[in-house]
């Protein structure tokens, strides 16, 4: 059973103060932090301004944000949990869920499971660039390659496995990705969260200016292989905002209290699979943390979501770091150690 345990004053001061100061000193040109229990009304931390482009214009719960790989979690992960309910399979290789894939393919045999635990020994660089003009499907492509590791033999984070998965869920299920991502979204309410490309406007954040004196990245997929395949993608590709993040969250963790099929789906999904490092496991698409008690995820342009489903607490943060600095992980990472340690640590 699950006891909600309410977040603190201080510690929303914390991150409150953290956000201020990296948007002080230029590490992102603003930010929101939603967070809240599953039976409670979310509550918003805002910093900054969207960007420069944007004017005066402060974040908010509905700002949109390029979630990057936060799509892993978004649209791939759960539509995965809803497809075992009709057929789709973790444990049988990847090859039975799509046709055209030769036997003899490498990466044919490897399984969802091993996707979603990125142990599927995939390569591990993407480049989908190194395809064109190839008349091979793109399946049949990346099976083709060669594995870099035994399946199952180890952890490696690895985005052509979630590409390959999101093609594996539109065949099984007969319609693309995006489709049944944005009918799994309205079902839970999510009315602000899409996938790319998205129309520019003041409530959009831009990320990254690519060449000197050229345009910035604003409503495109920072993903280069995401905006590739259409904007549309198992990896990347996915654009929210801070108020439909707690949505999600919300629905997760009832559902997790409630023992509900998405909840079940993230029980199951929080059992390690994999060690990354001391004190950190991989389960189904999200890092465990806390001896398995909290699962999160980030995505490379600067968000994050962190879920505890025994105290009922979630935390979402949504950022463009990728606006001023390549180095943006590193200077981002005491803001996420920060989350980390809010949502571990309980009153």
């Amino acid at each position: 059973m699950t006891t909600t345990v309410p977040w603190t004053p201080a510690a929303l001061a914390d991150l409150r103060e953290c956000l201020d100061l990296m948007t002080t000193d230029g590490t992102v040109p603003g930010g929101v932090v939603a967070h809240g229990t599953f039976d409670t009304a979310p509550g918003y931390l805002a910093s900054g301004t969207v960007a420069p482009e944007c004017g005066d214009v402060r974040p908010g719960p509905d700002t949109v944000y390029d979630v990057a790989s936060l799509t892993k979690v978004l649209a791939t992960w759960p539509l995965v949990g809803t497809s075992l309910l009709d057929g789709f399979t973790l444990d049988a290789p990847i090859r039975e869920l799509l046709t055209g894939i030769p036997a003899e393919a490498p990466g044919g045999r490897v399984t969802a499971r091993q996707i979603l635990a990125h142990t599927s020994g995939l390569r591990a660089d993407t480049r989908l660039d190194q395809y064109r003009h190839r008349a091979e499907p793109l399946a049949e492509l990346i099976c083709s390659e060669p594995l870099i590791a035994d399946p199952g033999a180890g952890h490696r984070y690895i985005n052509r496995g979630f590409i390959l998965l999101g093609l594996a869920l539109a065949h099984h299920r007969c319609r693309r990705l995006d489709e049944l991502a944005a009918e799994l979204w309205q079902d839970l309410g999510m009315t602000g969260t899409t996938y790319g490309p998205v129309p520019r406007s003041a409530r959009v954040a831009p990320t990254e200016q690519r060449l000197p004196g050229g345009p910035r990245l604003w409503g495109m997929p920072h993903d280069d292989n995401a905006a590739l395949l259409g904007g549309v993608a198992g990896h990347a590709g996915v654009f929210t905002t801070p108020a439909d993040l707690a949505t999600f969250a919300t629905h997760l963790l009832s559902s997790y209290a409630a023992d509900g099929p998405l909840g079940r789906w993230l029980a199951h999904s929080m059992q390690p699979q994999a060690g990354i490092e001391p004190g950190l496991d991989r389960g189904l698409a999200w890092i465990l943390a806390d001896e398995g008690r909290v699962a999160y995820h980030h995505g490379f342009t600067g968000t994050s979501l962190y879920l505890a489903p025994a105290t009922g607490r979630y935390l979402a943060v949504c950022t463009n770091a990728v606006y001023h600095h390549q180095d943006h992980r590193t200077r981002l990472a005491p803001l996420r150690a920060l989350a980390l340690k809010a949502i571990t640590d309980a009153p």
